[in-house]
């Protein structure tokens, strides 16, 4: 195995002195004798050789296949037993072809030069002796004899002492098959051409030549002006283009088909079941098979031409009545990437439906549990100061506490049933509607037992949504009072001021630490890690005060003065 790597790496290497071998044995059976003689074909099948070590189709890295090995000992059996000029018209012209087809796919200047020589030297031996020979008018070309025979193999030798030319992938070049072609065949033409002028027309070969080839260059020249749009006719380019984006469907219309599938399905399944209906309606197509992630289906029949398509998590298994040429098949597979894209917009958005289904799920569940959390506290608080209570206090105390369970147990229920009528509907928002100055005081009351101080300069009596200030003042003083805990000389004072651009203001200021600036700065935009809770009760705050018409915010963050501030609108309930 080794062995042949460095053999095949060998070949690559040296392909242009195979080539100028090639092309001088060529130059030896066209040249020194008859093609009928045993040496002339033995110099043809010398050539052959050469040429199947040089051939650009098959790689010599590849295991050849039995009807290319088949192919490739045909040629040479026709070669050795039924050789003639025009075969070897035939052959140049082979040849003229596939070497030119490579001067398009060069990477390397050097190897275009040497490709353009060895397509110059079978141009020159196929025009100015080939040809004569198959019209019998060698005497014609009699001058140039010397030229042919002794000038001409210089450009194959010139390829053979050239140095070794390499590309820049280390590869030899592509193939280019439509040039090749194109090459091939107008070698086909000026040899036909040339015989056909010289048979009806007893004339020179040397005019015979200047008519073929000046009337083929007349022909180019006229194509290409075809070929190119103007103001009166749309070109060639433009016709072969249309044509061959039409075969076998009309392009514009399949593609405005599977864009209205796009707008109609909502579903990415949906969508692949409505563009294999619109494939099977073709009318050389029998079925189709498909499997598109873990989604897989079958339209129409089965049939013995089946071509594969596949585009990243797409594929497509396409029967037709016949073998799709290679035409249709770049054609269908345009469509296949065009349906694939569709697909994946299709995931992508169903993907989105499903985050933004979990991410309000998870906001709603977020916001009520905070609001569980707060109403807990409260009763908590409650309990607080009902254990507090002992026999040694008055019974004026007691009534008063009495008094504070029997005003705030009937708000606490409300704010229950505000939160179980959340869940049962969680898109349904209902306001608690109160007094500013009746709700100031119940906040009061409730906190009557921590160490808070309340000020206000006067008590408004337009209407609030009790419902989110209780969620946003409880936020605040929880999170107030919890620094008591680590900073004992922490005092928080809650303030009501009038404001004469933005109505009433609530600022809530605790003399503890300031926060970190990051988390500051993030605290009302994002989720938040948290040290004693879910980090999330002041972003939910924000978010309810800002649809109630309120703005809650950090005016203050240093340390001894970290405040937040409530601003109330003059009428926000409206």
């Amino acid at each position: 195995m080794r062995n042949y790597a460095k053999i095949n790496q060998l070949l690559t290497v040296h392909s242009q002195r195979i080539l100028a071998l090639m092309l001088i044995t060529l130059h030896v059976f066209l040249i020194w004798g008859d093609t009928t003689t045993p040496l002339q074909r033995t110099f043809f099948l010398c050539h052959y050789g050469l040429f199947l070590l040089w051939q650009p189709v098959w790689s010599s890295s590849e295991k050849l296949s039995k009807p290319a090995i088949a192919l490739f000992v045909s040629v040479g059996l026709i070669a050795l037993f039924y050789i003639n000029w025009w075969l070897t018209a035939i052959w140049i012209s082979i040849l003229f072809g596939l070497l030119g087809g490579r001067v398009f796919s060069e990477e390397t200047k050097a190897m275009r030069i040497i490709h353009i020589l060895a397509a110059s030297y079978l141009l020159s031996m196929l025009l100015l002796w080939v040809v004569p020979k198959l019209l019998d008018a060698s005497q014609d070309l009699e001058a140039a004899k010397f030229v042919i025979r002794y000038l001409l193999p210089i450009l194959p030798i010139i390829i053979f002492f050239i140095g070794k030319p390499t590309s820049k992938t280390g590869q030899l070049p592509i193939l280019d098959f439509f040039y090749t072609l194109l090459l091939t065949l107008v070698a086909f033409i000026l040899v036909l051409a040339s015989y056909a002028i010289g048979t009806l027309h007893a004339v020179n070969y040397v005019q015979v030549m200047f008519i073929a080839i000046f009337g083929l260059a007349f022909a180019l020249i006229a194509f290409s002006v075809l070929w190119r749009p103007s103001t009166r006719f749309s070109g060639v380019e433009i016709l072969m283009s249309r044509y061959l984006l039409s075969i076998g469907m009309p392009f514009e219309k399949w593609v405005k088909n599977i864009a209205t599938l796009g707008e109609v399905e909502s579903t990415p399944n949906g969508f692949v079941v409505a563009a294999m209906g619109e494939m099977t309606a073709l009318p050389w197509v029998t079925g189709v098979n498909w499997l598109a992630d873990e989604t897989q289906g079958k339209l129409g029949e089965s049939s013995k031409h089946v071509t594969n398509f596949n585009f990243k998590d797409f594929h497509m298994t396409l029967h037709t009545r016949w073998q799709i040429s290679p035409a249709l098949y770049v054609h269908v597979k345009l469509l296949t990437q065009i349906m694939g894209e569709f697909y994946e917009a299709k995931r992508r958005e169903e993907t989105l439906r499903q985050n933004a289904y979990m991410q309000a799920f998870y906001e709603t569940g977020s916001r009520l549990t905070h609001d569980i959390k707060n109403i807990l506290q409260s009763v908590g608080a409650l309990v607080s100061a009902a254990e507090q209570s002992n026999n040694k206090m008055s019974e004026t105390d007691n009534e008063a506490l009495l008094s504070l369970i029997r005003r705030q147990l009937p708000v606490l229920n409300q704010r229950i049933a505000a939160t179980l009528d959340k869940l049962k509907a969680p898109g349904e928002e209902k306001k608690r509607l109160e007094i500013m100055s009746a709700w100031w005081k119940n906040l009061q009351l409730r906190h009557n037992h921590d160490d808070i101080e309340f000020v206000a300069e006067q008590l408004p009596r337009q209407e609030i949504n009790a419902e989110v200030l209780d969620s946003v003042l409880d936020n605040l003083l929880n999170n107030a009072l919890g620094k008591i805990k680590y900073q004992p000389n922490t005092s928080i004072k809650v303030e009501m001021f009038e404001d004469a651009e933005n109505g009433f203001c609530i600022d809530v200021t605790d003399t503890g630490k300031a926060m970190d600036g990051q988390i500051a700065n993030d605290i009302f935009k994002k989720h938040i890690a948290s040290h004693n809770g879910l980090g999330v009760g002041l972003f939910h705050a924000a978010q309810d005060s800002k649809l109630a018409g309120y703005e809650l915010s950090l005016v203050s963050n240093v340390n001894g003065a970290v405040r937040f501030r409530v601003e109330l609108m003059p009428n926000p309930s409206k």
